[in-house]
């Protein structure tokens, strides 16, 4: 499997930005079981990086690599939730479910 690759877009020094960086770090070290590559783009001080990508909201996590990409808009606090639209970690919801179908 090869690296995961996140970029989170945030906009200044704002306690919304700081609360996203802080959760996509918590998520990194709890959630992710392979090398992961994380990179922090203020917008403010890099737009050419948030036009080129797209950015039209902050804070905004993408994850390029693995394939395929992913985006997620927010402070990223629900920590389970993002790690599983990242698609590093399994729904465990949809286990369970099958497991009530199975009783």
């Amino acid at each position: 499997m090869s690296d995961l690759v996140l970029t989170l877009y945030v906009t200044g020094r704002t306690s919304r930005a700081e609360r996203a960086i802080a959760n996509l770090h918590h998520v990194a070290q709890s959630q992710v079981l392979s090398p992961c590559q994380v990179s922090v783009i203020d917008v403010l001080e890099q737009p050419e990086l948030a036009e080129q990508n797209k950015i039209i909201a902050t804070p905004t996590l993408i994850k390029s690599s693995p394939a395929p990409a992913r985006r997620i808009v927010g402070d990223l606090s629900d920590v389970d939730e993002v790690a599983l639209r990242l698609g590093i970690r399994p729904d465990v919801r949809l286990d369970r479910d099958k497991g009530a179908d199975n009783a």
